[in-house]
């Protein structure tokens, strides 16, 4: 057993849309996993929010068609604060690997990038 980190990650939806919100997740996952060298049996579990502006499709499905059957995911609403960054689905993902946390990559595509430059790759 490794160590738990959280791994955040967010993209930014072109519009509320079922293939638009499936397309922006699968991207961002896949990001997530490929930059962190991770399979699903390293992931504990993804908390997923999109916000208020975004309910044509729960984010976890993507999740799910890429292969994320045993890892307990969850949909929740983003708190509609005024002036925040519209269409946008955050992940938190808790992973088990052997690495340090200044090892681990954050992923924020599309728009997204501009909510956390600080740690976005």
């Amino acid at each position: 057993m490794g160590r738990v980190h959280a791994i955040r990650g967010a993209i930014q939806i072109e519009a509320d849309e079922r293939d638009a919100i499936l397309a922006g997740v699968t991207e961002l996952v896949t990001e997530v996993m490929s930059r962190n060298s991770l399979t699903t049996d390293d992931v504990i579990s993804v908390i997923f929010t999109a916000t208020p502006d975004l309910t044509a499709e729960f984010p976890a499905l993507a999740a799910r068609k890429l292969g994320f059957h045993d890892v307990p995911l969850i949909c929740a609403s983003e708190i509609d604060v005024p002036g925040a960054l519209p269409r946008v689905i955050r992940l938190m993902a808790h992973v088990d690997v052997d690495r340090d946390r200044a090892e681990i990559q954050h992923v924020y595509l599309r728009g997204a990038v501009a909510l956390r430059q600080d740690i976005a790759q």
